[in-house]
């Protein structure tokens, strides 16, 4: 039996396994091999690592995780995860069975995208979410921006000192005159029609209504849905927050005893939503992998 085992290997996943390792604690790391981040070119944002592809980070991570001998990885994914008696079973999607005496869940989350013809094609590479991590690479370029009102306004307010000339497109339904108002208020230009599909094109990207073509660097998307990558948390029986992540403490800790939580499918109550980010999830590995060696320790 494993001391724990750690469901997923992105960011948040290899900082836990890491930790773990580093306190020769008995750990099994499982890489589905999919990860929210798998079609970004260049991460940002990142101390030391700002421009390195997410892939090369992983094989990094990796070749120094091997070094741990009391670190076992695997590239299968999770299927289920229950509670036994001395901790929990895990059975693989090789149908093998591991067990543990607590989990870390790091799957992660995917993105769910407006159904805008093109836009998953881009998604990652001219097409993005986060101001934070893909604003600056668009400063004094025009960019256009897809969805709803309200989201708009935000990723307007953070761009607007970065970026060109922004246009807002709506996405199923034209925006209100109100809306239109609010968002032409903040500096942007306004489409009247909603937007009808996007390409690939050299220097960016081509925006098309139904009656007209936009040329910008980039979109970002406000609008969209985020889901858990897996089941864990329905088949534990996990507190979920109103925004869906799984409900933490300062350690990872979930409303189940043992079964612990860390990236962007968990934040604490005290925020309104998982921060999307490379450096935010690599904290919340290690704080959940401190959580683990806590209890532990326990008497």
């Amino acid at each position: 039996m494993y001391d724990a085992i750690v469901i997923g290997a992105g960011p948040a996943g290899l900082q836990a396994a890491l930790t773990l390792g580093r306190m020769h604690r008995p750990a099994l790391l499982l890489d589905s091999g999919e990860y929210r981040n798998g079609t970004v070119l260049h991460m940002h944002n990142v101390v030391a690592e700002d421009g390195t592809p997410p892939a090369e980070f992983r094989a990094t991570a990796r070749e120094q995780l091997a070094e741990y001998t009391d670190l076992e990885i695997r590239d299968v994914a999770a299927r289920t995860v229950t509670r036994t008696g001395d901790g929990f079973s895990v059975v693989l999607d090789d149908d093998t069975a591991v067990e543990a005496q607590h989990v870390i869940l790091a799957t992660g989350v995917a993105d769910d995208l407006p159904a805008v013809p093109g836009l998953q094609e881009i998604w990652g590479v001219t097409a993005f979410s986060c101001p934070f991590c893909d604003g600056h690479e668009h400063a004094g370029r025009p960019i256009g921006i897809l969805g709803a009102a309200p989201r708009a306004q935000h990723l307007i307010g953070l761009l607007g000192r970065i970026v060109g000339d922004i246009t807002a497109f709506p996405v199923g339904e034209a925006y209100t005159a109100e809306e239109t108002a609010l968002l032409e208020g903040l500096g942007a230009r306004v489409s009247a029609e909603p937007v009808a599909a996007v390409e690939p094109v050299e220097g960016g990207v081509r925006i098309s209504t139904a009656t007209e073509e936009s040329d910008v660097a980039g979109v970002f998307v406000a609008s969209g849905t985020l889901r858990h990558r897996a089941p864990f948390a329905d088949q534990l029986g996990l507190r979920l927050l109103d925004s869906g992540s799984i409900e933490i403490d300062d350690f990872g800790r979930t409303s189940s005893p043992g079964v612990f939580a860390a990236g962007d499918l968990a934040h604490r109550a005290s925020l309104p939503g998982p921060m999307a980010s490379v450096v935010m999830a690599v904290a919340a590995g290690q704080l959940a992998a401190v959580g683990v060696i806590q209890s532990l320790m326990a008497p």
